[in-house]
């Protein structure tokens, strides 16, 4: 590994490039490169999917330059790079295009400069497909082979317009029982919005979240039942994490801090939903 992965010190600037670099910060207690992407992702509050995309596709981009640090380089390694995943791995244009916007947010706010253009890239082919959409009775046929909580969570999923990801880390004090309304928190693009409560889904929802709560007291008494908290609230609200109105509607395992049902339950929704009624 060169010196940049372990210190952050960067070699001298290619003269391919347009334009000097900035300098890079060096010494024992510089930062690393991947640190500071992560830093600056952090400062622009983007999403941790986000910030995991990024990092990855920064540190793909560098190993496949042979660990030359991306301060020596430009638009002709990252051209290079971008189309080796279109014609050699054959990836999809959506992930061509997460991977062009790591590398040009790399350039721009970890290394501020611009990366210029990108002439003769080879695009990956979107693919032109129509949608599959569901009759209502297809989707009271496929709710009816579930049960137990991925039933509950697909109800909510269809009568209320959610994600997954943001069903799984709803917490109880998002859902209005008086006004059948649940607030979505940090939705796609940072946003929260409200949307309905379906009928149908408010009493098995207030059964399960009685389950919980008893599951939740039970989990106090053995020094357990704490949540991750969103931000900085864990210093403002120091006993909030063991609250019951911050803990997730469909919890984890109580000794987990996160979410941790969306795989088990896309499993088991995938394996009922291939079964012959």
């Amino acid at each position: 590994m060169t010196d940049f992965v372990k210190t952050g010190t960067a070699p001298e600037t290619s003269p391919l490039l347009p334009a000097p670099s900035p300098p890079v910060p060096s010494g024992p207690g510089a930062p690393k490169l991947l640190d500071r992407v992560r830093m600056s992702i952090r400062r622009l509050r983007y999403s941790p999917r986000t910030e995991r995309a990024y990092v990855y596709w920064v540190r793909r981009f560098i190993f496949h330059n042979r660990v030359r640090h991306p301060a020596e380089m430009g638009a002709e390694e990252v051209r290079g790079f971008l189309t080796h995943l279109a014609v050699r791995e054959r990836v999809s244009a959506s992930t061509q295009n997460v991977a062009l916007n790591a590398l040009v947010f790399l350039y721009r706010r970890v290394l501020e400069r611009e990366l210029g253009p990108l002439g003769g890239l080879e695009r990956a082919k979107r693919s032109e497909r129509l949608p599959v959409v569901l009759t209502r009775d297809e989707v009271r046929e496929v709710l009816e082979h579930l049960q137990g909580v991925p039933q509950l969570v697909c109800r909510l999923l269809y009568g209320g317009g959610l994600r997954l990801l943001e069903c799984l880390t709803l917490r109880v004090k998002d859902i209005d029982f008086a006004r059948n309304e649940i607030t979505i928190r940090q939705g796609k693009g940072a946003k929260d919005r409200v949307s309905m409560l379906a009928a149908a889904c408010r009493q098995p929802l207030l059964d399960h979240l009685e389950r919980v709560r008893r599951q939740h007291e039970a989990d106090l008494e053995h020094g357990l039942g704490r949540v991750a908290l969103p931000d900085a609230l864990v210093r403002k609200y120091p006993h909030a994490d063991r609250e019951w109105p911050w803990h997730h509607v469909f919890r984890p395992p109580p000794t987990t801090r996160t979410p941790g049902l969306a795989f088990a339950i896309v499993i088991t929704c995938t394996r009922r939903w291939c079964r012959k009624p």
